[in-house]
């Protein structure tokens, strides 16, 4: 008898050509951080918070975590955060920012 034992945690997702449930919560992060700072510059560190704070899945995590240290005006993250998405073949799933 074949078995077919799939390991899925709570945070994962079957990456396919379906959007996830997570779709556009990054888009939801960068709002967040430029609420009150359309203007300014966001730190590495302010972004990492405010990804676990909003209980981001690994997947977007592991994005957040991959930006280089330093500080971001709004486009200069959006393009960072679109350029790991892309390179992860995540667009469609979880969507890109602006």
């Amino acid at each position: 008898m074949k078995r077919h034992d799939t390991h899925q945690t709570p945070r994962s997702v079957t990456h396919g050509s379906a959007r996830s449930e997570e779709y556009g919560e990054l888009q939801r992060l960068v709002n967040e951080l430029y609420a009150h700072n359309m203007s300014g510059s966001i730190s590495k560190i302010d972004i990492l918070t405010r990804a676990e704070m909003d209980d981001l899945c690994d997947d977007l995590m592991e994005v957040v975590e991959l930006l280089p240290a330093g500080s971001y005006k709004r486009v200069r993250l959006c393009d960072q955060l679109n350029s790991i998405i892309t390179a992860h073949g995540w667009g469609y799933v979880y969507g890109t920012v602006e």
